[in-house]
């Protein structure tokens, strides 16, 4: 009978908890859902809710930026933004072994920042430090979450470019960084055999690639 309830767990045949949030750490029905959100008590990864802003639905117009900004600007602001959470959670917090920004446009996926820490010691001082603290005039919205495997949550579509849902799909549409950033952040890292030093950011005192600080709070 265990092992029977077991394989059913958060599954569509689980009557009981709801199998979007134990895939995804998010709901679209939100309190509203029937199911039961078992919110971790421990887990490597944390959640910062909805705190990226794509500049294509930042305009206060209902077109957007789009017109405005260029795919290479996009991509620049994008990296920006990417590495200075990165950066801030890595020097604060703990190694980081993978962070994911969702793109979607549904409330309970849109812009939501996903950070996997190697230790769960350092995802629950995260946690608890970043709901006392402001990121770009906004304040901070952390919460541990279920999601370890990336690769169930994803939408394989969007990554192909064929997704038919558009930013209202209810899987993840995981927003690329540069290469050149993704080499920067975790491979030079890995090579050094080090989760903290040189190599890894780079932006705190100007340059290319450099952003303003956004960070307030403890």
């Amino acid at each position: 009978m265990a092992e029977s309830l077991a394989s059913i767990f958060s599954t569509e045949k689980d009557k009981v908890n709801c199998s979007s949030y134990f895939k995804l750490g998010a709901c679209r029905h939100g309190d509203r859902c029937s199911g039961l959100h078992n919110k971790p008590t421990f887990s490597q990864t944390i959640v910062l809710l909805n705190i990226y802003r794509n500049l294509h639905n930042s305009s206060p117009s209902a077109g957007g930026l789009h017109g405005a900004v260029s795919d290479a600007e996009m991509q620049q602001h994008y990296d920006e933004f990417f590495k200075e959470v990165f950066t801030e959670m890595e020097e604060k917090y703990g190694e980081v072994e993978e962070m994911n920004v969702c793109d979607n446009a549904g409330d309970h996926l849109a812009g939501n920042v996903y950070v996997k820490f190697r230790r769960e010691e350092d995802a629950e001082k995260a946690v608890m430090d970043l709901n006392n603290r402001w990121f770009n005039r906004q304040p901070i919205r952390a919460e541990l979450s279920p999601v370890t495997d990336f690769r169930e949550a994803c939408c394989r579509q969007y990554e192909m470019g064929e997704c038919t849902q558009g930013g209202f799909c209810n899987l993840m549409h995981l927003k690329p960084i540069s290469r050149e950033l993704r080499r920067e952040l975790y491979v030079r890292r890995r090579r050094s055999g080090s989760g903290s030093g040189e190599g890894r950011s780079g932006s705190r005192d100007g340059g290319p690639g450099s952003c303003p600080r956004r960070w307030t709070g403890a």
